[in-house]
């Protein structure tokens, strides 16, 4: 892995790996969204790619999770497979949100941003445990990388590499 690879997450599968179909990738990462998830993979024809993948920030039945995370970026990634390589080029794409109105209601800005980016939002309640000593205890976590991770280890296990795109088209 070079330089440039690793400042823009592209990541290369193991040695081995024989390349699928790109039929079959496709079915992979379209096999990871479900209704349980709060993020969406669908058809990316409409937004110039194969596949997009997205928080459902706009969905009414996961707003409360976003607003109750403390979401400061909505992100989606767009995907393009391109089968000469076996590579899955992914622009990944940012908005920062704010939550206005009451009850809060979230907002994406105009604010835009392009590479790949990390968000971890974690909330602790502090409290007195069984020994009488103060303890912190992790009530609740929300992480960017749940939505690029598995895309990437479906792409890898594939034997496809995941060329993170930062400049030029996807």
């Amino acid at each position: 892995m070079g330089l440039l690879d690793k400042l823009t997450g592209t990541k290369h599968p193991d040695e081995g790996v024989v390349p699928r179909s790109a039929e079959e990738v496709r079915t992979a990462l379209l096999g990871l969204d479900r209704p349980d998830a709060p993020y969406v993979i669908r058809d990316g024809a409409p937004e110039g790619a194969d596949l997009v993948a997205e928080w459902r920030v706009r969905d009414p039945a996961w707003e409360n999770f976003f607003v109750r995370s403390q979401l400061s970026r909505a992100v989606r990634i767009r995907m393009r497979l391109v089968q000469d390589g076996h590579q899955v080029r992914a622009l990944e794409e940012g908005w920062e949100v704010t939550r206005v109105g009451n009850p809060p209601r979230l907002a994406i800005s105009k604010q835009y941003t392009r590479g790949p980016d990390r968000t971890v939002s974690r909330r602790y309640t502090v409290q007195r445990g069984d020994s009488g000593g103060l303890e912190a205890t992790e009530t609740f976590r929300f992480d960017s990388g749940e939505l690029r991770n598995p895309l990437r280890d479906a792409v890898l296990t594939s034997g496809w590499t995941w060329r993170s795109v930062v400049f030029g088209k996807l």
